[in-house]
């Protein structure tokens, strides 16, 4: 079932912002890439995991019948329900699963992990957020090409919304962020289409998007480019302070930076994963809108590696809920947390240098991780019960 949105929120303005994150680790030794499990954080006892909800229960129709929902991955709440969009086997460009299936399944489920709602939507759901001011969750599909944007209303149904122009990245949308009322959306795949391969100066790496609640058209401006200057942020890196050109690749998820954290308090972040960096923009959208870099490392062997989700704890209570698309379960991970630590799901079968089948030698499944701001260190936390392979992330008092 599809309404359109209530005529108040016609032609509301969201925008998109990103902040600038930078931070490289110092100078590592050349280790083979392998082993990022063996390390785990001092103080790690106590965090554990259980799986919160499954999809294994939940059905949706397909043509000539129906078939349980599947591959769980981004995941947002709104008044008191947790949303979670499952892509049921469809490709990155929408193309039909192996079932025939062309359509991704948002699932809300309420605190205890029962689900509550369902609503289908055409494309392979990568970007899921909730605005609390319209009480509406917005959902993106098609991660590299043929996008569009759905804004679901909790009480009634799913609004496909057409983006004014093709996009000029040349790619599709991912991961989408509310920041100081706008829209942040990014601009995910650059050069899966047209003759120009990423990055190029052109390329926008996230978009400010404006909705037209008449025409159900959302209208996208870039907030910065794949190639724009940036501040290495990387502590420990020769490169410290001084200023580079971008070169991203693969724009994915994003974050607003809570006020709390110890670093890049109050920014956007968008996170480029096969290019394991995280890049934060402080006073984004504004005339003095400035770009940080910060390089990603593992603490194991001290090479790069990438990350999908970021979550940042506001104190020892409350859960970080995470997807794990391998065993189609969402799990709730509690621990001692510390206010304003920063957890990533590791993602080594994101990285550029990953082999086509993965996992895979030196390349393990995904896991939760602990972020050092200052020097991009990321070390595996050890979890007590059954360890998801994180993806999407959402942290909850």
């Amino acid at each position: 079932m599809r309404r359109s949105p209530t005529p108040s929120f016609a032609k509301s303005i969201f925008a998109m912002l990103i902040a600038a994150g930078a931070l490289s680790v110092a100078a590592a030794p050349a280790a083979a890439h392998g082993g990022h499990h063996g390390s785990r954080r001092t103080d790690g006892a106590g965090f554990a995991s259980r799986v919160f909800a499954t999809g294994n229960a939940i059905s949706h129709p397909i043509p000539g019948g129906s078939e349980t929902i599947s591959q769980p991955d981004d995941i947002t709440y709104l008044h008191g329900r947790i949303y979670v969009g499952f892509q049921n086997g469809v490709g990155p460009q929408g193309q039909p699963s192996g079932s025939e299936n062309v359509d991704s399944t948002i699932v809300a489920f309420d605190r205890s992990g029962r689900p509550v709602a369902e609503w289908d939507v055409a494309g392979k759901c990568d970007g899921l957020t909730a605005d609390p001011r319209l009480n509406r969750v917005i959902a993106t599909v098609n991660e590299d090409a043929n996008s569009s944007l759905y804004l679901i209303d909790p009480h009634g149904g799913a609004t496909q919304y057409a983006y004014n122009e093709a996009l000029p990245h040349n790619g599709g949308t991912d991961a989408i962020s509310i920041y100081n009322g706008m829209v942040l959306i990014s601009a995910s795949a650059p050069g899966t289409t047209g003759t120009q391969s990423a990055p190029q100066s052109t390329f926008p790496a996230v978009y400010r998007a404006i909705f037209d609640g008449q025409t159900h058209v959302v209208t996208v401006t870039p907030l910065f480019y794949d190639e724009d200057a940036a501040t290495v942020a990387t502590i420990g890196a020769d490169n410290f302070g001084q200023t580079v050109n971008l070169a991203l690749t693969d724009p994915d998820s994003n974050e607003v930076v809570p006020n709390f954290a110890a670093r890049f308090a109050g920014d956007f972040m968008l996170t480029s994963q096969g290019d394991e960096e995280q890049i934060f923009v402080q006073g984004a959208g504004t005339p003095w809108q400035q770009l940080s870099v910060l390089s990603l490392r593992s603490s194991v062997d001290g090479l790069p590696t990438s990350v999908d989700d970021t979550a940042w704890p506001a104190g020892p209570r409350g859960t970080i809920y995470t997807t794990d698309n391998s065993d189609n379960s969402v799990y709730a991970i509690t621990g001692p947390f510390r206010r304003g630590e920063v957890f990533v799901a590791d993602t080594p079968c994101d990285e550029n240098s990953a082999p086509a089948t993965c996992p895979a030698s030196g390349y393990p499944p995904n896991f939760l991780g602990e972020l050092n701001p200052w020097t991009g260190v990321i070390s595996p936390v050890e979890l007590a019960g059954s360890a998801p392979e994180p993806q999407g992330m959402l942290y909850l008092r």
